[in-house]
């Protein structure tokens, strides 16, 4: 990882910010009418043989026609690994006139990832008394990797939606305040170089990695190979992931993972998405 990684993860940040104002300064927001169906496409869907070892890409079909907006992946599974295909993708999204996303898989880190990091950040290791301010500085470094990540790739989406569930090869560990630290390290990263986030996740795997952790942000719910009703279920209350409003209902059929805005979210739509 470059040891200027704040600061591209500034300048990507600066510009990104600059053009949608500079873009929104000159046309005030369309009225937007929901539920609003698009999909999400990452690494899986780039050309085959892409990717590190662990998550080759496998050439899955892009989104429908009838897709309004788009949310991309900015990593290839873990944290610190870019999405391979990420530029295309936002080319493609670019072309179609779509609203682009982006989300990013937040990760635990290894033992190296941790000695190299855990020491570069906002947060005190020095006799604070935060036992876990060295994950919370390697979730921040990876929220500054995914901005650079992402604005190098041609997107400058004004929200990033924060991936949290099992990781294969990159479990979480047993210490579910240790995870819960890398989380909210992520957010301070974000929020710190101006992007809103949100969360995507389910209330079981959510629990599993980071226990009660709220943070009260917008929920992106996945119902799994269910259906566009099952996907608009998880709009509801019983369905809350960490104490943040339903934004959006993902469910995944015919090899897509397909997805819709929640009702009554019509004035907040905008606010997710870059509109190329």
């Amino acid at each position: 990882m470059p040891d200027d990684l704040e600061e591209r993860a500034d300048e990507a940040a600066m510009a990104d910010l600059a053009a949608l104002a500079e873009k929104e300064a000159g046309r005030l927001p369309r009225a937007v009418r929901g539920p609003l169906e698009g999909s999400d496409i990452s690494w899986p869907q780039c050309p085959r043989g892409q990717g590190i070892p662990e998550r080759r890409t496998l050439g899955l079909p892009m989104p429908l026609d009838s897709a309004r907006y788009v949310v991309m992946g900015l990593t290839n599974g873990p944290a610190f690994f870019p999405n391979p295909c990420l530029a295309e993708q936002v080319s493609w999204v670019r072309e179609r006139g779509l609203l682009a996303g982006a989300y990013a898989v937040t990760s635990y880190p290894d033992p190296q990832t941790l000695a190299e990091l855990g020491e570069r950040g906002p947060y005190d290791t020095g006799g604070s008394g935060d036992a876990y301010a060295r994950q919370r500085n390697v979730g921040y470094q990876q929220a500054l990797f995914n901005i650079t990540t992402m604005r190098e790739a041609g997107l400058p989406a004004p929200m990033i939606w924060v991936d949290v569930e099992p990781v294969r090869d990159w479990e979480w560990s047993d210490d579910l305040a240790a995870n819960a630290a890398v989380v909210e390290g992520a957010r301070r990263g974000y929020e710190d170089k101006g992007y809103r986030i949100g969360i995507y996740s389910t209330a079981h795997l959510w629990a599993q990695a980071v226990g009660g952790l709220s943070l009260g942000v917008p929920e992106w719910r996945a119902a799994g190979p269910t259906s566009r009703a099952e996907a608009l279920r998880r709009c509801g209350a019983s369905y809350v992931v960490q104490g943040g409003p339903a934004a959006m209902g993902q469910w995944v059929e015919d090899d897509r993972d397909l997805n819709v805005t929640c009702p009554g979210t019509d004035e907040q739509v905008l606010g997710w998405f870059h509109r190329f």
